[in-house]
């Protein structure tokens, strides 16, 4: 299984549909969103219908969060969480949310195998305990290049990616 984990996508279009080409194009089951996509619209019109594998989903502090859960609520391949999400792929407890003081937090239950963040752009990875903490970047390219995060459940491996190096 191959799971895709983007966060701070902040409406830059261009960049989520170049994003979903990829995914679409190389076997990427589901996508976890950490938060920031902003406009609901953005989620109807281009990520739910782009990409038909299960998209998880949780707020950022941009969006707009009633309209966002009401949208949400509407499409079949979207499940959205709120503030923090959860979900187990082949074993393993994923845990993600959007601020890193949030990610910190969920280590301390030490139940989690990954917990994946976004909110300060930077990609980063840090391994505190069992638990592996990773920060794909921001998709919308803000402050820093434009970056997401693929994990391989058969490999056990997380590997970041550069969105401009990526091939279509």
């Amino acid at each position: 299984m191959k799971l895709a984990i983007i966060s701070d996508s902040h409406d830059n279009l261009i960049n989520l549909e170049k994003f979903l080409n990829w995914a679409n194009n190389n076997q990427i089951d589901q996508i976890i969103h950490c938060g920031d996509l902003c406009a609901p619209g953005t989620l109807k019109n281009v990520l739910s219908p782009k990409f038909l594998g299960k998209i998880h989903l949780i707020h950022g502090n941009v969006s707009d969060r009633e309209f966002l859960d009401k949208v949400a609520a509407g499409l079949p391949n979207i499940k959205f969480y709120g503030d923090q999400g959860e979900i187990e792929i082949d074993g393993k407890k994923i845990g993600f949310v959007h601020r890193p003081e949030e990610a910190k937090t969920l280590i301390n239950q030490r139940k989690y195998d990954f917990i994946f963040y976004g909110h300060t752009h930077q990609p980063w990875e840090e391994k505190i305990g069992q638990t592996r903490l990773f920060n794909p970047g921001t998709l919308a390219g803000m402050f820093y290049k434009a970056t997401f995060a693929v994990y391989d459940s058969e490999k056990d491996t997380v590997e970041l990616k550069i969105l401009e190096q990526i091939n279509l």
